[in-house]
C-alpha cells in the first residue's frame, strides 16, 4: 500500500512540476500554446514519476556512453 501511495505521490508531483515548465515555455508563444505546453508537460511528468526516474537517475542515463561511439 506504502509503495502505491509514494508512486501516485511522485506522478503527481512530477506532473505538476513538468506542467509548469510546458505552460512556461508555451506561454512564450500564446495563450493555446501554453494550455498545449502544460499539458504535454504534465503527461511527461506523469510518465517519469510512473517510471520513478529521478533527476539523478535521468542524468546517469543521458551521460552514459552507448556502444556506437
Amino acid at each position: 500500500m506504502k509503495s502505491r501511495i509514494t508512486r501516485a505521490v511522485n506522478r503527481a508531483k512530477y506532473a505538476a512540476v513538468f506542467a509548469a515548465i510546458g505552460a512556461g515555455i508555451g506561454g512564450l508563444f500564446g495563450r493555446s500554446t501554453a494550455s498545449s505546453g502544460g499539458a504535454l508537460g504534465a503527461l511527461v511528468g506523469a510518465t517519469l514519476g510512473e517510471k520513478e526516474l529521478t533527476t539523478s537517475l535521468l542524468a546517469e542515463k543521458l551521460e552514459t556512453p552507448t556502444d556506437d561511439e
